[in-house]
């Protein structure tokens, strides 16, 4: 009787037991809650992005080649003017000159901040960086009308408004980004690689350049596409200093349009499942695709570049 009892109280699940199992299946529901949020979002953009192939008969040719840009109307050809090229275009331009732009400024600064003076960076310029991640969009948009429009048309000419303008505001927006992940890139650099170039005779900059910068290139990469990424998806800011003229870029002063300025300008102004919106809804699916490309080549870079122990 006693040996039944005792058995029965060893095969009982105990509190602490039961506890781990409630934690363990909140855990799996809410990873399976955002993977189910996840490809409900894939789905949908992509259902409503593909009706401009398949339900409006616009073709992809078309669509990605083409550089007129007004649906609804025809081509002097007869296919449908939805002609996605120049904001294609005009949203590589922005991102990869932002991204050309800052990267340098990035790594000076995070060098500075780690390798030459980290007490001094760590008490002004972090805390610098940290506030012009708390911007919002709209003041930097502003910012950039008031300020390097006129800058951008009292020194180059033009209007103002395009793609220099669009590249100058992006570059103050993505620095952070690029900073702080720059930043824990160099401080995950093992301390026994520098001290192990000290040693062989190496002065310290030889120490940076050669050992530092070179162990944490793949992180440094991580971090410029990070802010290319967040680049090729900012909306208001370049909006706001672009000139939203859905046309080729002739030039760096000429006004243009990126992808999200058309999105943010068209989507309340078209009814719902009509061309002009199918039309809207495949540019927001061209911007889901190359979302996905970024994020891809992040895992790519950090599994080639991981330290192996």
């Amino acid at each position: 009787m006693q040996n039944q009892k005792l058995a029965k109280q060893l095969m009982k699940k105990s509190k602490t037991a039961r506890y781990e199992r409630f934690g363990h299946l909140l855990s799996l529901s809410a990873l399976l809650l955002i993977m189910a949020i996840v490809l409900g979002i894939i789905v949908f953009v992509a259902s409503k992005g593909l009706a401009t192939f398949f339900k409006d008969g616009v073709s992809v040719k078309d669509f990605f080649t083409g550089t007129l840009w007004n649906p609804g109307t025809k081509t002097p050809a007869g296919h449908q003017a939805v002609g996605a090229l120049p904001m294609i275009v005009g949203s590589f331009l922005v991102t990869i000159l932002a991204a050309l732009l800052s990267t340098p400024f990035a790594i000076g600064t995070a060098v500075y901040m780690t390798e030459i003076s980290p007490k001094r960076g760590a008490k002004i310029l972090q805390p610098v960086t940290e506030l012009l991640v708390g911007i919002p969009s709209v003041v930097y948009g502003f910012i950039g009308l008031s300020v390097v429009v006129p800058f951008v048309r009292n020194t180059f000419g033009g209007s103002g408004f395009g793609i220099l303008s669009g590249t100058f505001v992006l570059f103050v927006m993505i620095l952070p980004t690029i900073v702080s992940m720059t930043v824990d890139s160099l401080r995950g650099v093992p301390q026994f690689y520098r001290q192990a170039s000290l040693a062989l005779g190496a002065t310290k900059w030889q120490t940076i350049w050669k050992v530092v910068l070179r162990a944490a290139t793949p992180g440094i990469l991580t971090a410029v596409v990070f802010g290319m990424a967040r680049a090729f998806g900012e909306a208001l800011a370049v909006q706001m200093v672009i000139g939203n003229a859905a046309l080729m870029p002739q030039n760096l002063t000429s006004p243009a349009s990126t992808l999200t300025s058309v999105l943010t300008a068209g989507m309340g102004n078209t009814v719902m499942g009509s061309l002009q919106n199918d039309a809207l809804w495949s540019l927001a699916l061209v911007l889901l695709v190359m979302s996905l490309f970024f994020n891809l080549l992040v895992h790519m870079i950090g599994r080639k570049g991981a330290f192996k122990k």
